[in-house]
């Protein structure tokens, strides 16, 4: 049985004008439940739109900062190393950072020297900023970079991509 696009509509505007239980008693929404997806399932969920590049400088994004506690010496790049360790690393003095071991997932591989992990967007900053980054404040765009800073190994072939 074919249903026409006519027919869908008509329905989805009935559904749409009616009533419910929970509108009726003005009830919250329940809160959605976060699911955990592996990375390329969710990025594969991301919708997609158009997107406005106008006004994008890469200044406008402060990501490479004293990190979320000054007193400990320790910038963006050791922080998303600490955050990513699937092995803890010591911290010296000034936040330097000696054994560890970390998943570049990348390239699969496992790397066992800091010096060897670039320290990439997730999102690169040009499209945040065309996904909706434009709107933020200055302040919120910088609290945001250590959350899309991910550690890939400096051979990565596909970080890019």
């Amino acid at each position: 049985m074919m249903i026409t696009m006519r027919a869908v509509v008509t329905a989805a505007a009935f559904a749409l004008s009616a009533p419910t239980a929970a509108y009726a008693t003005e009830q919250p929404a329940p809160a959605a439940v976060p699911r955990v997806l592996p990375m390329r399932a969710a990025v594969s969920a991301l919708p997609l739109a158009v997107e406005d590049r106008t006004g994008y400088q890469r200044t406008s994004f402060k990501h490479w900062n004293a990190g979320d506690i000054l007193a400990d010496g320790c910038n963006a790049r050791a922080e998303v190393l600490l955050t990513e360790a699937v092995e803890y690393p010591e911290i010296g003095p000034g936040c330097t950072l000696s054994g560890g071991v970390w998943w570049s997932y990348y390239d699969e591989t496992a790397v066992t020297e800091a010096p060897k992990l670039d320290i990439d967007h997730m999102v690169p900053l040009a499209e945040a900023w065309d996904s909706g980054a434009s709107s933020w404040t200055a302040k919120r765009r910088e609290a945001s970079g250590v959350c899309h800073l991910v550690g890939p190994s400096a051979r990565s072939p596909n970080r890019f991509a």
